[in-house]
């Protein structure tokens, strides 16, 4: 659900955050956790939020405000005070590669917060899966690959990775299409060079050239 876009490729849905201040909103740990539970669970309030993030409702009334300021979130209708509830304005985001250092800045500040999270929810599969059945032992995957490929065989790969994974967007939104015995499962997709690119600055003049 939220990726920094390298592809170029809009997808439905997902919000495509550019702007610094608008990174910079949403920057914040308790801002990253109230997304993902309206995410996960749909529209809540103040109050409820609290409870699954561990933070009081004054809190999360104020976080909510200032997200629905940038525009992550709305009222979802209903409901006084913090007993209104709330919910996400789009589902995801995309982070462009940025031209602007701030900007830059500020969206590898919310990924590094976001994948926080992945990493935790991770380390608790890691920590519980003793207490699952066996076909979700099995199903659950925790592979690495590392391959010599191309920035435009890697932009490929990932879309068609993307594309896969998308099939199941729906399910996210709509609690009706999900088959019974459905769990809610996170697939990280992180891929990068692990050595720097070669110094073609270092390189002699192509041949038939005088320097």
């Amino acid at each position: 659900v939220y990726c920094r876009d390298v592809s170029g490729e809009e997808r439905p849905e997902p919000r495509n955050l550019t702007d610094a201040r608008t990174l910079r909103a949403l920057a914040h740990p308790v801002r990253i956790a109230l997304y993902e539970e309206l995410a996960f669970g749909g529209a809540m309030t103040a109050t409820e939020l609290g409870e699954r993030i561990g933070e009081t409702p004054t809190t999360c009334s104020f976080h909510l405000r200032q997200l629905a300021k940038y525009g992550f979130v709305e009222e979802a209708g209903g409901g006084k005070g913090r007993a209104r509830p709330w919910r996400l304005t789009s589902l995801g985001w995309n982070i462009p590669a940025a031209h602007d250092p701030e900007a830059q800045i500020a969206g590898d500040l919310v990924l590094r917060l976001s994948r926080e999270r992945a990493f935790g929810r991770y380390q608790r599969w890691q920590e519980t899966k003793s207490g699952y059945p066996g076909e979700w032992r099995e199903a659950a995957d925790d592979s690495e690959y590392v391959t010599y490929v191309t920035a435009e065989e890697l932009t490929q790969v990932n879309k068609e990775l993307h594309a896969v994974l998308a099939r199941f967007r729906e399910r996210l939104k709509d609690p009706a299409r999900r088959p019974p015995g459905a769990l809610p499962v996170e697939t990280l997709l992180l891929s990068y060079p692990i050595e720097p690119p070669p110094d073609d600055s270092r390189a002699g003049p192509p041949a038939g050239e005088n320097g």
